[in-house]
């Protein structure tokens, strides 16, 4: 029996599985053997080659933003009008076959769009060039799904089922569970609050699915068995997700003020680039880019070339790296203006945390 019969026989028998306390131990064995077998099935052991040919484009700038959606949604139509780059258009569908990429530059920052050709339902079991496609998607820092406004809910739960197939998690933090192998004691479980779903036989029979027999497990939230299963196999993508509503121009009043209910949602015509102001200041609040901004000793602050850093990394440190590598070997402190001290201009040192818009002068040994 191939893969995709396994996979497709452990999904019958979870689909007839009454979800309750007694089969909680029996469906988190098979969750546990489905995500093996997905694991498998996107991985290939050869290797797998080539991604295939104009879907590896190399990454630049301060972020990359991947374009997924179904054909036809309106993809190109909104590479073209928001990049200025030419991405073939046409009213049939797949006329995007390989990866198109894009720059746009917003509030100083450099960021790289990608197009990618339109996924089919079935992409995370192999069908049409679904694979290369989400390969692309694991890269980029945000995904922007571009839905038919007129079909958004049925499609947004496909493609969102076929990126959580490709262990690509939309816009969720990594699960609060402590785990970590070691070579003997059995199975130590610790929890810091009441589990609904998993306790100490659910938790071993999960991690016996893997050859796991020693390790410490603590679940410090009350955590379902994927999210154990995620942590164990430790190769989830957390990306934070737009929905793009396209074609606002063919719906009612009433009905575009229902699409603004939709969580991470924002309503747009590509074709007609309506309401576009919204869509670029959600794309920098959720990519966490912060502007940082120069000053040489005894000059004025440099605000036309801000020094773009990510999300996750706002110290002088980090800025430093941003600037230079060998920075840091001659760092004495730093001298800020701005949001993130109390009182302007600050002495601080390495470990500092900036915010948007902080000046920031380097002092060297």
């Amino acid at each position: 029996m191939g893969i995709l019969e396994r996979i497709a026989d452990i999904e019958s028998e979870m689909a007839r599985t009454q979800k309750n306390k007694n089969t909680s131990h029996h469906l988190g064995l098979l969750k546990a053997k489905l995500a093996k077998l997905r694991r498998e099935l996107i991985t290939p052991k050869s290797g797998g080659g080539p991604a295939g040919e104009g879907f590896d484009v190399a990454k630049t700038g301060d972020s990359r933003i991947g374009f997924v959606g179904f054909p036809s949604v309106g993809k190109s139509t909104l590479l073209t009008n928001l990049a200025g780059v030419y991405s073939e258009v046409a009213a049939y569908e797949f006329t995007t076959l390989t990866t198109v990429p894009g720059v746009i530059r917003y509030k100083g920052a450099k960021i790289q769009l990608l197009d990618l050709p339109g996924i089919i339902e079935g992409a995370k079991d192999g069908k049409g060039r679904g694979r290369q496609v989400i390969a692309v998607a694991r890269t980029c820092n945000l995904i922007f799904i571009v839905l038919d406004v007129l079909k958004p809910l049925g499609d947004k739960k496909i493609i969102e089922k076929e990126l959580e197939g490709f262990g690509i998690r939309l816009n969720k933090t990594p699960p609060n569970i402590g785990f970590k192998k070691k070579e003997k004691g059995g199975i130590n479980l610790q929890t810091t609050c009441t589990q609904s779903e998993l306790d100490l036989d659910t938790v071993k029979s999960i991690l016996g699915e893997y050859r796991i027999n020693n390790a410490d497990v603590t679940l410090r939230y009350d955590a379902t068995a994927d999210d154990l299963i995620d942590v164990i196999e430790g190769n989830r993508i957390y990306i934070p997700c737009v929905y793009l509503m396209n074609k606002i121009d063919q719906i009612s009043i009433e009905e575009l003020d229902l699409i603004y209910k939709i969580p991470h949602a924002v309503p747009i015509s590509a074709h007609h680039k309506w309401n576009f102001d919204d869509l670029l200041e959600m794309m920098w609040d959720r990519l966490g880019l912060i502007r940082i901004y120069t000053k040489p000793k005894g000059q004025l602050p440099d605000y036309e070339s801000p020094v773009i850093l990510r999300s996750g990394g706002h110290t002088v440190e980090d800025f430093c790296n941003q600037l230079h590598k060998s920075l840091m070997k001659e760092f004495k402190h730093a001298v800020v203006w701005g949001a993130s001290v109390k009182y302007s201009p600050q002495k601080v040192g390495k470990d500092h945390v900036l915010v948007d818009e902080d000046v920031v002068q380097i002092v060297k040994k």
